[in-house]
């Protein structure tokens, strides 16, 4: 039977969950698998301060409670005006996390005084151990920096998030980024099932087969305490699902993940539980670019307004393709799906495989 919406997921036909600001294009890292391709300096089209405070109104628009405004880039820090932005985000009782990139800019200090003005969520991101992390971000002695950032914001009293990217050249990097996070302490990981965008257009993404091994890896992940979520993976889901009602079709790549972390870690000490909520691209997910075009995921480049031009509530709540994208009005397998509205598929993928957001997403094993 298909999946019913709950009262929980209707409310997001009127407001997303999550609104993600790339501020700047700004960043000193050269990633590459990176979605926004980064610069050393932002450019001269990003949304002004006043331009900011502005679209700070409109997520307050949205009501309470106010979506969350993930500050992202590029790197954040980058940005002059940051603390006063935060501020006006505060006052108007607007949430708040940082995605910063960690380089010399996210100093003891800096750390300090963002916690001073109430930001409490930051998230770091870490593909793999020391060489492989390096080579992603593209940084000699990153990892350390990493490893010295993540301690620095936890004395602070953030809560930090580690996100992964998974792809060839990082999948068996899983189980030693699971012993990290325990070893750490850190308890939430969100994991990137990487789209082909941007600087990652270079990268090799795994086969729908793999996927799904990657995907019940993570839900017996949850079992060590960890909240686990994904992004551009709704199938994630689906195998959450699966699992709660006993089906367990894993292969060799989960078998062999599987048998790394035992070793490393030893068995998880609860069941696993995972959180579902069927957000995605345009659905409880908007972006704002540094320029103030609109688009459902950062992912998924097809520009659905400007907050330069129109109010970022009309555009999330009154858009067509929205409205077909919250109404899970997909073609071919993932339309037909009775996961269609709780997992609804990689729109971003789907659109960059075939042109089409509304095209079913050829990462799931089922649709693919």
């Amino acid at each position: 039977m298909p999946m019913m919406t709950t009262v929980r997921e209707a409310r997001y036909d009127s407001s997303p969950q999550l609104v993600f600001w790339e501020m700047t294009k700004a960043c000193p890292l050269a990633c590459r698998h990176c979605r926004a391709s980064a610069i050393s300096c932002g450019l001269p089209d990003q949304l002004t301060t006043a331009e900011g405070i502005n679209l700070i109104h409109q997520v307050a628009s949205f009501g309470h409670p106010s979506p969350i405004l993930i500050m992202t880039g590029g790197d954040v820090l980058m940005r002059d005006d940051l603390d006063e932005l935060i501020v006006e985000a505060k006052v108007r009782g607007v949430r708040v996390a940082l995605a910063p990139a960690v380089s010399p800019l996210l100093s003891p200090e800096r750390a300090a005084s963002l916690r001073s003005l109430g930001v409490r969520s930051v998230s770091i991101s870490l593909d793999g151990m020391r060489e492989v992390h390096e080579h992603i971000r593209g940084v000699d002695g990153h990892f350390e920096q990493t490893s010295r950032a993540l301690d620095l914001l936890q004395e602070e009293g953030f809560t930090v998030q580690i996100n992964s990217t998974v792809m060839v050249d990082t999948v068996h990097e899983l189980p030693s980024i699971v012993e990290f996070l325990l070893v750490k302490g850190i308890k939430i990981w969100e994991v990137f099932f990487v789209i082909e965008v941007g600087r990652g257009v270079s990268m090799l993404s795994l086969s729908p087969s793999e996927n799904e091994d990657v995907a019940h890896f993570l839900y017996d992940m949850s079992g060590y305490g960890l909240v686990v979520r994904t992004v551009e993976a709704p199938f994630f889901r689906r195998i959450v699902r699966e699992r709660q009602q006993g089906i367990d079709n894993t292969g060799a790549l989960y078998t062999e993940l599987m048998a790394e972390v035992h070793e490393r870690v030893g068995v998880p000490h609860h069941a696993s539980r995972v959180a579902l909520a069927s957000t995605r691209d345009g659905k409880g997910i908007i972006f704002v670019a540094h320029n103030g075009d609109v688009y459902p995921s950062g992912f998924l480049p097809v520009t659905l307004g400007s907050v330069r031009e129109q109010s970022l509530v009309s555009i999330y709540r009154d858009t067509p393709l929205l409205i077909e994208l919250r109404g899970a009005r997909f073609h071919g397998a993932c339309g037909s799906c009775d996961y269609s509205d709780l997992c609804g598929g990689s729109r971003s993928r789907a659109f960059a495989s075939f042109g089409d957001p509304l095209a079913s997403d050829p990462a799931c094993l089922i649709a693919g």
